[in-house]
Parts: structure tokens; sequence; C-alpha cells
């Protein structure tokens, strides 16, 4: 690439150092080093100016911006795995390539999901404010306080059985979970037999039947609030939800007034459906003890982060020699 322009490279939001120094060598990158998120008239700035714009999740790269783009962005590479904040379609139109980072997140996310899979139900979270809230207030082991329930010999039911759900159910299967899912198709048989899962066409009828739902499909128009208070209701009073994929997928006002009933146990959350924003009336559940509440940190590692890096360089790098990028998000996916 040293014989050729440069692209100007716009990322919106600070990446790990090890990133950025390769941004700047390669390309001719405008860090935000404050990571303060771009307002919207700076991101219409940057796709006035940039040839390549590197957004994340947390901006909103939609069709009124993508609409005022100079002729010369001709790349969206999206910092993020999931591209639900890109308006693909609208950026087809232009004529602009999109691409995301797939396939790196897949453990970490898993690992977090398992996490809160043994935090809610083992009330791992409360038991730590006792001693870091309330000191002195512990009076040393009694047979009956803190008393949460076990995980294993349970049922767990995952919906959305693509990497991240594959990886929980390996998890969970070596927790002692009997794995159940729902998905939009069955996964391979060889996978099934491995996990000893039990596949439902019908999502209402495997909630009624688990003791763990582990929300890990996608977010789309078809899955916007996939869990409202209908389905949220089949569940049963002594069963959990964790949430690790979008917020949205969970009716959140639907999820609280269970939650405050009793009409299920317990949630994890890593996510929200007005993030940053988290509903005051969650973080009062959460000091009862009937939530536990993560900042959307299911893939905050240092050694993912870098690889998310590393994948939109290879996308901007093959982009610019002139072959199709390896993570290209076609339009009609959303």
């Amino acid at each position: 690439m040293t014989s050729k322009k440069r692209p100007r490279v716009y990322i919106t939001r600070k990446l790990p150092d090890a990133v950025e120094t390769r941004m700047r060598e390669l390309f001719d990158a405008e860090l935000n080093i404050d990571d303060v998120p771009r307002t919207q008239p700076q991101l219409v700035q940057a796709v006035k100016t940039a040839d390549v714009l590197v957004p994340t999740v947390t901006d909103r790269i939609d069709a009124a911006l993508i609409e005022q783009a100079g002729p010369q962005l001709k790349l969206i590479a999206s910092f993020s795995n999931g591209f639900d904040h890109i308006d693909v379609d609208a950026a087809a139109r232009r004529g602009i390539t999109v691409t995301n980072t797939p396939n790196v997140l897949t453990e970490d996310t898993a690992d977090m999901t398992m996490a809160l899979i043994l935090a809610v139900p083992r009330r791992l979270a409360e038991g730590s404010r006792v001693l870091t809230e309330k000191p002195g207030a512990w009076a040393g082991w009694s047979p009956t306080w803190m008393l949460g329930r076990r995980i294993w010999g349970k049922r767990i039911g995952i919906i959305g059985m693509g990497r991240i759900g594959t990886a929980v159910a390996r998890r969970a299967k070596a927790f002692g979970l009997s794995i159940h899912y729902h998905n939009r198709k069955r996964i391979n048989p060889a996978t099934e037999e491995e996990l000893e899962a039990t596949y439902w066409d019908s999502l209402d009828q495997m909630l009624a039947r688990v003791d763990i739902v582990s929300v890990n499909c996608p977010s789309t128009p078809a899955t916007y609030h996939l869990m409202s208070a209908r389905r949220l209701a089949l569940m049963q009073p002594t069963s959990y939800i964790v949430n690790t994929a979008r917020g949205g997928i969970i009716d959140e006002m639907a999820l609280i007034n269970c939650l405050r009933e009793g009409r299920i146990a317990g949630a994890g959350l890593d996510v929200f459906e007005n993030e940053p924003a988290v509903n005051p009336k969650l973080v009062k559940l959460a000091e009862q003890g009937k939530v536990v509440l993560l900042p959307h940190m299911g893939s905050a590692t240092i050694e993912g982060r870098i690889d998310m890096g590393d994948k939109v360089i290879i996308n901007i790098r093959t982009f610019f020699d002139g072959h199709r990028p390896p993570n290209r998000v076609l339009p009609g996916r959303t």
C-alpha cells in the first residue's frame, strides 16, 4: 500500500493502542483519543470527507446520514459484530460497502453468558455486596443464609443457536445442564448429537419447559420484543432469563413487571433497551437481588478488541487493494 495514496480513515471511538498504531502506519487515520462519542454533526462532517468510516455499535449510521456522504466514501468498516446500527440497504444504494467483525467475540460473550447463568441463581452479586457495602454485617456461615438455586441438572433454553448460542450450550453442558434450543432452523445433526440438544420449533413451548432462558439471537426487526409480555408469562415462576445479545429483544417493561410480581425468579442483563440509560426500576430490582446488571461488557476482553481491530484493518486493506473484503455485510440481511 506504500505506493498508493493512503485512504483517509475516520475512527469514531478510542480503540486499543496496538490497533490504533497499526491504523496510523497503514492509513491516514483520524483517531478519537479522548473516546468521547461523536455527535451526529461530527459524523456528517466525517462522511463528507473520509474514504472509510469506522463506527462502533454506539454510532447511528442511518439513511439520513448516509445520504449526506461525499462521493469519496466507499467503505463503512464497522468495529462490531452486529450491524443493526447501520442502514446497510441505504449504503448499498449509494455504492458504499459495509463490513463487520464476526467470529471473534464468540467465546468472550459465551463466557459472560455463563457467568450470568451462574451469578443470578447463586446470588453472587448479593453476596459480594454484603461484604463490600455492609462491613461487619456478615456473622459467618449459616445453613440457611443466602440460599440460591442449583443449576446442575436444570434445563437451559437457548434462543438463537448460532456461534455464540452453540458456545453457550457447550459451557452449559459441562455444568450439567440439559440443552434445549429454538432457532430458525435446526443445527447440524453432529452438533446436536454432541450437545445432546433438544430442538423446539415452537419458542412458546420451549419457554414453558426450561429453567433458564439464554437470549443469543441477533437483533433484527423480527426479533424486536421477541420476548414479549405474552412470552415472558409462559416462563415458570422458578425460571431465570439471561440476555447478552441486544436489549430490544426483551420487552424491558414487561420483564420488570414479571420480576416485581415474582412471575419469574430472576434475570441477568448485560444489554438494555435504551443504552447507555438503564431503567431505574431495573436498578431497584438489582438492589433487591432480583436481577444482576452489567454494563454491556460481554465481549470486553483486550484479546477480543484487538482481534476486532485486526479484522477492520484486513477489510480496509482488502477493499483498497481492489478485492472483496472478507467480512462484507450484504444488503437485505437486517
